[in-house]
Order: structure tokens, then sequence, then C-alpha cells
């Protein structure tokens, strides 16, 4: 009975970290989640995660975490979060360069800071479920706001990345080695340019 219900809660476990790994059937919505992942994560990695693994590390740990709980709420239930995933990724990324210029489909061009809610109303109207799209664009604000927008507004780092993620990217080697940049003169001038690592790992 005891192998039994040791066996069971690996099952469990094994199902809550799987079920990121899905983005739905074959199609071309499944190809563009690639393409989203290949682009938009490897240009927040080289760019404003840049020598910071464990802080991007902690980034998709508490995100996936978020959207495991946001799951439970009815109008968010969804058996696989690869998809709200993608799209708290997407999220962060908006942020970090909402000055870009995208082009959906050589059709709209935009700012980045909108592409979000565009790729939302797109899935929409070919036919997608809005919840998992709106779950991953929460659980990208919620990072972003604890880790970006509420310390710059004067309140303390309450989502700073845990000591033992640190410990699990330097035992593995995971990424480049980490470096603490020199800290510029504090100014109250100039426009916020929407990168994270503003507040440090």
């Amino acid at each position: 009975m005891n192998g039994h219900s040791g066996l069971m809660f690996l099952a469990y476990v094994w199902r809550l970290l799987t079920n990121f790994l899905f983005l739905g059937p074959f199609s071309i919505n499944f190809g563009i989640r690639l393409l989203m992942i290949a682009r938009y994560g490897v240009q927040l990695e080289s760019g404003p995660f840049n020598r910071r693994t464990a802080d991007f590390l902690w980034m998709m740990i508490f995100g996936s975490l978020t959207l495991l709980v946001l799951s439970v709420i009815p109008f968010f239930e969804s058996y696989f979060l690869g998809v709200s995933l993608v799209f708290m990724l997407l999220y962060v990324w908006s942020r970090e360069f909402p000055n870009a210029n995208i082009n959906i489909y050589g059709l709209v061009q935009l700012k980045a800071f909108y592409l979000p809610w565009a790729m939302l109303a797109m899935d929409v109207i070919f036919g997608s479920p809005i919840g998992p799209d709106l779950c991953g664009i929460i659980a990208g604000h919620m990072y972003y706001f604890l880790t970006v927008l509420h310390p710059l507004a004067g309140g303390k780092f309450i989502l700073q990345t845990p000591k033992w993620v640190h410990k699990i990217v330097a035992k593995y080697r995971i990424g480049a080695p980490a470096y603490t940049p020199p800290q510029p003169a504090s100014s109250t001038s100039g426009a916020f340019r929407g990168r994270s690592y503003r507040i440090g790992g």
C-alpha cells in the first residue's frame, strides 16, 4: 500500500512538471509558440538576464508556481499550462523591450509593449480559449511588478532569487558565470526602460 501511494505521489509530481511541456497539437499555433520561446526567451537571456542565469531560472520557477495556483481558479482551469508559460515569458519580454517594433504576419506593426494583448486577441479570433493566455499575462505581470515596478516605487525587494537557486546554477554550471556590474550614480531623470536587472539578483 505504501509503495502504491509513493507511485501515485510521483505520478502527481511528474504531472505537475510535464504539463508545461505541452503546447497543443501540431499546428500553426504550435509552431508560433516554439518561435516565441526561441526568439523572446533568447533575447531575455542575452539581454536583461545576461550572466543572470539564476534570476532567469527563478523567473521560470516563480511563473510556473503562479500558473499552478491560478489554474485551480475555475475561469483559468487548465490541465496543460505550456501556452500560459509562453505568454508569461512573452509578457516579461514585452516589458523589458517596450519600444521594439513588432510586425505581426506582415499586416500590423505595433510596439512590443502591446504584443501580448495582440497575440491574445489573435488567439481569440482563431477560436482558442482566452483563459490560458490571460493566465500567463497575469503571472508575467506579477513577476514584473514584484521584481521591477514595486522596488522602483520604493518598495522592498520581496522576490529576490533564493540562494538555493544560485547554488543549483553554480553546482551544475548552468549558463555563463554571474558578475555584478558597477552601479551607476542615482538619478531621478530619464525614462525607465524596463530592464529587470536594475534591481540586482
